[in-house]
């Protein structure tokens, strides 16, 4: 019988964090211990390590996701051990999951099989506590404005006018629309309100985007949560709280150190989704593990038309480097569904199916390619997989001329993605010529185009009243020099969740903008996208308990 990923984790054995952060570098005295297998790395050990030079970047994204699932955390994570066993000082960044999906649909984000990172319950569920500051912090931005509004409203804000939500960190549906403040006037003041997830949250974008705390809080003053009765913009510096909110997260962002299975030290860091935010770790973590190994394995939410796209275009311009090298993550299964197979008839072998699918990974790679940047691929293999549909895929790749390889990193851990960590640090060994997809000096509708055209292969894009409106009053506020931000459903390259494959011809609707002052984008709101996701009609929670010992089952 295959063992569960929660069985595996908890089978395996973990290295005290002290010998871990050893192996990276980092002394006993640079971390904060939470418990014998989590730490904290300390301001000052960051200071330390920024004396060091860069290692290689390698980004780790993939086709867009199915219900299938492509494993992209498990190749980002079997892809860390295997350059460990080939001799190399590795390190791997990664997200921190989101209650929310963990307790929904989606899962977790701690990998699978054998490419896990540990203690995987615990990176999985409350782990240090950032995902809850966050939250915190969010919430007491709004409490202080309402109560800014309440005791007697110095800026003059509009009630109406107020942009700031607050959020959990958890699926819950009913909270999307709500009306707050209803009872007597001691209870505030009455209006239409709303909650988002907290993954959503601007401070998730400003913490994984900061670069000390001074940064953290030059950002967080930025954000604009209102506007007055005349229009104009009404930041947290204005209500003269960031430093609060700092304090609120001061210790939050401080980077996680966990361990692999194999024991290749990791960050876990931050974790915005990618199709409602920019979908990767903090810039902290990853320029943290750069300059403590050889190679820096980290990835992107989702596909590479959004967390890609936007590690190149928003992350990048943060970080000290560019990627050295992606690998785009596909799965015979996946494409198969891209080609028009339904999930149940994905287990029987349909070669036309993928044939047809291909184009969606064919898309991504003559997008990745077209940032200048060398392309591995990597085939993460199922026990469905059939020789035959191997053997194609393999065929495809080999007449697109890109380097490929087949991952079984899962069932082997590192030793199944030895050719594939082979075949990546060739491809970091070529020369580059990186360059983004826009420049930042372009209007926001010629962004956005270009990223719809470009990317995601569309032929135009319709702008809202509203979302005109928006420019306007950002083109006049001067915030128009930004990247943007698409919030953009995660299944397909459009903005329909049902056109799979490589979708062409088609329209974008904007129907609305969001300034994120602080993360320094533009948030594109398309289709129906959703910023408070729901649950489904039987929730993973369903899965899960834990017994008089404390141990955990049902989680994954």
């Amino acid at each position: 019988m295959v063992k569960s990923d929660i069985e595996i984790a908890q089978a395996s054995p973990m290295t005290a964090i002290t010998d871990i952060a050893t192996k990276a570098g980092i002394s006993s005295d640079d971390i904060e211990q939470y418990g014998k297998y989590k730490a904290k790395i300390t301001f000052e050990a960051l200071d330390k390590l920024q004396q060091n030079d860069n290692g290689k970047l390698i980004l780790v994204t993939a086709i867009n996701p199915t219900p299938a699932g492509e494993g992209k955390s498990t190749v980002t994570i079997g892809l860390g051990d295997a350059l460990k066993q080939l001799g190399h000082q590795a390190m791997i960044a990664l997200r921190e999951p989101s209650l929310g999906p963990v307790m929904g649909i989606k899962g977790g984000a701690a990998g699978g099989g054998y490419a896990q990172v540990l203690p995987m319950e615990d990176i999985n569920l409350h782990f240090t506590g950032d995902l809850h500051a966050i939250t915190t912090a969010n919430n007491a931005i709004a409490a202080l404005l309402d109560n800014h509004i309440h005791q007697g409203n110095a800026l003059n804000i509009d009630p109406r006018r107020v942009i700031w939500k607050r959020v959990v960190d958890l699926n819950d549906r009913e909270l999307r629309q709500i009306i707050a403040g209803l009872g007597s006037p001691v209870n505030g003041v009455p209006r239409e309100d709303g909650f988002d997830i907290t993954v959503a949250s601007e401070i998730m974008a400003v913490f994984c985007l900061a670069t000390s705390i001074e940064n953290l809080k030059a950002r967080l003053a930025k954000i604009v949560v209102a506007y007055t009765y005349d229009r104009m913009p009404v930041t947290v510096g204005d209500l003269e709280i960031q430093g609060a909110i700092t304090v609120l997260l001061k210790d939050a962002l401080k980077p996680n150190l966990v361990q692999t299975i194999e024991g290749t030290p990791a960050f876990v860091h931050g974790g915005p989704f990618a199709n409602i935010a920019h979908g990767c770790n903090s810039v902290l973590a990853t320029t943290a593990a750069l300059k403590a190994a050889d190679f820096t394995v980290t990835e992107a939410g989702f596909g590479a038309d959004l967390g890609g796209e936007k590690f190149l275009d928003i992350k990048t311009r943060e970080l000290p480097k560019h990627p050295d090298a992606v690998v785009i993550v596909a799965t015979v299964r996946a494409l198969k569904m891209n080609g028009g197979v339904a999930k149940a008839d994905l287990a029987a072998e349909n070669t036309s199916a993928l044939r047809a699918g291909f184009a969606n990974l064919n898309r991504h790679i003559d997008n990745i390619q077209g940032y200048g940047l060398p392309v591995v691929v990597a085939i993460n293999e199922f026990v469905t997989d059939t020789a035959e549909e191997i053997a194609i895929l393999s065929e495809l790749l080999t007449a697109k001329n890109v380097d490929f390889s087949l991952t079984q990193v899962w069932a082997k851990g590192g030793a199944g993605g030895l050719d594939l960590a082979e075949k990546v640090v060739k491809a970091t060994e070529k020369s580059s010529d990186f360059h983004y997809l826009y420049e930042l000096e372009a209007s926001i509708p010629e962004k956005i185009e270009t990223i719809v055209t470009k990317i995601y292969g569309g032929a135009s894009v319709t702008l809202t009243k509203k979302a005109q409106t928006q420019i306007a009053t950002f083109e006049r506020n001067g915030w128009d020099k930004l990247p943007i931000c698409m919030a953009k459903t995660q299944y397909s390259f459009s903005d329909d969740q049902n056109l799979l494959g490589a979708p062409e011809g088609f329209d974008i609707t904007i129907r609305e903008l969001v300034p994120k002052l602080g993360a320094g984008f533009i948030v594109a709101l398309t289709g129906d996208i959703m910023t408070m996701p729901g649950l489904p009609k039987k929730p993973a929670a369903l899965n899960m308990d834990v017994d008089n010992a404390g141990h955990i089952s049902g989680l994954f």
